[in-house]
């Protein structure tokens, strides 16, 4: 086998920075839902649309690193390189989930029986959407809610695998008009693009990817790569102005405009931004940080909700808490990516390449 497909291709480190902000926005709102459960009083109440800016981002950096590769490494291989990317940390997230959902202090204590608190999490930990929990909405993934938006990650990689890869651009090009088209109506039928992420609104979560990863793939192959000055801050600032827009009357018109338009745009300057050196590294590590950190804070967002539902802390308290909380997940996520994610993912790619060897 070819030696060469083994490197890995420079990274566009601004696309990396924006990646962690983006995980870093997920993480406020999944604090600040529970604070306002309506999302009109809630500043970062489009958060959660950081999940259709990942989705743009990976349709992008897929066909930036695997589209004039795929074909010679094969898909099997393809597969092997995705799940030793992203996996290891599928599990840690169910495993803390597991752990936060038995040991939450502030917890009424579990209603489930062994078996079905095990079956759980191995539909969890192989990414079975299992939604039956109903004192946690019926996320499709109950002990790691996240997890959906890697459900649907999965789902877009081995579509592009099959399908995407030997795609032209203009039937790519037709492809992303009918998800746009699909999202558009997604949109206007429930008045928001939050589905995926339980068992009512499934197949919302596959219209939000079609589109994203579609978009970014284009982008890619289109070469839409806009050369600018904004930079890391610039564009950073740009990307949470989007999360921090406020709820209106035509509120999902509005967030249709971020995701059909803005997202892409953003990505499109990202590639083709100039970066400081003096911000080389916060955006290295931004980038770094992001998977982990996603993948790991919904265990202590639930503990979180428990307290904030059983104490009722006073408003001046919260500010406090919540910024303790970020501080404490950033600091876990950092651990998870230094002593877990990362070790565990080169002792597989390690295993894999002596394998090949063979």
């Amino acid at each position: 086998m070819n030696t060469e497909l083994k490197e890995p291709k420079e990274h566009f480190k601004i696309l990396d920075g924006l990646r962690g902000i983006a995980a870093l926005g997920v993480v406020i709102f999944h604090f600040m839902e529970w604070v306002y459960t309506d999302p009109s009083r809630n500043f970062i109440g489009h958060g959660f649309l950081a999940v259709d800016f990942f989705f743009c981002l990976s349709g992008f950096v897929i066909g930036y690193a695997y589209d004039n590769r795929i074909g010679e490494m094969g898909v099997t291989e393809f597969f092997k390189r995705r799940l030793i990317r992203l996996h290891p940390l599928v599990i840690l997230g169910s495993v803390l989930g597991l752990l936060g959902f038995l040991l939450d202090p502030f917890a009424a204590g579990s209603a489930y029986s062994a078996g079905r608190l095990l079956l759980i999490f191995l539909c969890s930990a192989f990414l079975i959407p299992f939604p039956v929990m109903e004192d946690r909405a019926f996320n499709l993934f109950g002990l790691n809610a996240p997890s959906w938006s890697l459900f649907w990650e999965y789902v877009a990689n081995i579509v592009y695998a099959f399908v995407l890869c030997k795609l032209s651009r203009p039937a790519l090009m037709v492809l992303a008009v009918i998800a746009g088209a699909t999202l558009c109506f997604v949109g206007c039928r429930t008045g928001n693009l939050l589905g995926g992420w339980a068992g009512s609104n499934f197949w919302d979560g596959g219209a939000r990817i079609a589109w994203s990863f579609t978009a970014g793939l284009l982008i890619y192959r289109s070469n839409w790569i806009i050369k600018n000055k904004l930079g890391f801050i610039g564009l950073g600032v740009l990307l949470a102005l989007a999360f921090l827009t406020p709820h209106f009357e035509w509120n999902w018109l509005a967030e249709l405009l971020i995701v059909l338009f803005y997202f892409p745009l953003i990505v499109a300057l990202g590639a083709g931004s100039v970066l400081s050196p003096t911000l080389e590294k916060a955006c290295v590590f931004s980038g770094k940080i992001s998977y982990p950190l996603y993948m790991t804070h919904y265990a202590g967002i639930w503990i979180f909700g428990n307290y904030l539902t059983n104490f009722k802390p006073a408003a001046t308290q919260l500010p406090i808490i919540i910024i303790a909380g970020t501080i404490f997940l950033l600091f876990f996520g950092y651990l998870a990516m230094g002593f877990y994610d990362i070790p565990v993912r080169r002792y597989l790619e390690r295993r894999r390449l002596e394998t090949e060897r063979r």
